[in-house]
This record gives structure tokens, sequence and C-alpha cells, in this order.
């Protein structure tokens, strides 16, 4: 909303803004994204692979913007950073080989850490890439790493007590849907069991969590904001650009 209001775009005014939320729901996102398309509005703006691929199901014509997308090349959304192709364009989450920086900071922060687990979305598919970094980080710092699958709340905070019964343990926090969704959960186990951890995003620090180090995503919004104002005034889409500046 800052970057619309600074290219002079006020809601209720000249803009109108419609928002759903998933909450790590394939069903609801797949059901909100036909809603979405029904309005048939000037463009979309998308958080995070999984829902700008059910996005591009869901339209091959109103323009697309998304964000916090780790891999939109890999994963087919465009066809390459440059020249994106279709309707999408947007800023990539990060490089994976960022991910080998949080078990190393583990190891920095808490020398006495000799095995980890990081927690990952098993639905995002981007979890597997950055658990594969991960383990190949693994060897180099002396730390076995080993996943746990986010689920349901019960189950994730079941995972980490028994994780917690071995010593010398750290947790590692990836990217995913389900990890925003049980974050707050997430901060609480590993504080209530005191096990040191890594986390992706600054807000996490601030709700609770230890230390973090990855992308500024509110600073990638703030950034789609003027690829959206170039579409509203008629302007073409841009090629993608990763933005991974860390915080």
């Amino acid at each position: 909303m800052e970057g619309l209001q600074h290219s002079g775009w006020t809601l209720g005014r000249n803009l109108k803004i419609e928002v759903r939320w998933g909450g790590g729901n394939e069903a609801a996102a797949r059901k909100h994204a036909a809603e979405l398309v029904a309005l048939a509005p000037d463009v979309f703006v998308v958080g995070g692979g999984a829902a700008t691929e059910i996005m591009l199901k869901a339209t091959h014509t109103i323009p697309i913007v998304f964000v916090i997308v780790p891999d939109p090349v890999g994963s087919g959304l465009v066809e390459s950073l440059s020249q994106p192709g279709a309707n999408a364009t947007g800023f990539m989450m990060f490089e994976y080989n960022l991910c080998g920086k949080w078990l190393e900071l583990l190891k920095e922060i808490a020398p006495s850490v000799t095995h980890a687990a990081v927690l990952r979305d098993p639905t995002f598919v981007y979890g597997i890439g950055q658990f594969a970094v991960v383990q190949a980080v693994a060897p180099s710092v002396g730390i076995e790493v080993r996943p746990i699958d986010l689920r349901e709340p019960n189950q994730i905070e079941r995972a980490i007590a028994t994780f917690a019964q071995s010593p010398n343990g750290g947790i590692i926090l990836t990217a995913g849907p389900t990890v925003v969704a049980n974050v707050n959960l997430i901060i609480a186990a590993a504080a209530g069991y005191k096990l040191p951890a890594v986390y992706i995003q600054r807000p996490f620090v601030a709700a609770g969590g230890l230390i973090s180090y990855g992308p500024n995503f509110v600073d990638q919004y703030r950034h789609a904001a003027d690829y959206v104002d170039r579409i509203l005034k008629g302007g073409l889409i841009c090629p993608c650009k990763p933005r991974t500046n860390t915080s």
C-alpha cells in the first residue's frame, strides 16, 4: 500500500483491492483464485510459489506480479528471469545457496549443537531444495541434520518435543506456507525446549525467535508496487528480478 500510494494510487479513490488468504490450504487457494478471476481485476499480486502456480492455472490473460517465489524458472512459472513470457513477472525469494548459511549461523551462535531438525513444508516443493542445500553443508560444520515435515499443529509440537529429547540439538526453519501458518507455535516450542533456532525472516525474531537470516519480504512487496503501477498505467510487464537482500 505504501508503494502504491507513492505512485498516486489511493484506496477508495482510484484503487480497489480484493484480498484472499489461503493459509497453506491448497483447496482454499484454488477456490479463492477462481473467485478473484471472476472479478476480472486489472492485475494480481500473489505471494509464494504455490499460490503463483495456482493463479497461473486460473488465468492466462490477467497480469500477475508475484513475490517470494524461490525458483520461478526451475518450477516452470516463467521461461527466464530476463524474459518471463506468458502473463507473470515478479521477484524470486532467494538463491538456494543462502540456505547453507542457516546451518553455519546455527553453529556460530551455538557451538555445542551436533544435530539439527530442519522444519519444512512437505507440500512445498521448494522445501526439498532448501533441505538439500542444508544437508550438503552439514558435514563441513559438524552437524547432523534431519527433516521434520510440518503438517498439523499437534504433530508439529510432538515432533519438536521428540527431537528435543536428545541433547545438543538446534532448529532450522525453512520457507513455506505451513511455516508461516504455524510460526508462533514453532517459536514457542523452540523456546520451551531451549532449542537454538535460526529463522528465515526478521518478523519471526520480533515475535520471539532467536535469530534470522534471509530476504526482506516486505521490501519485495514494496517493489512489486512499482510493477503494479506500470501495469495499471498501461506499461509492459517487466522482467523478473531477484531481490535477496538479507536481514
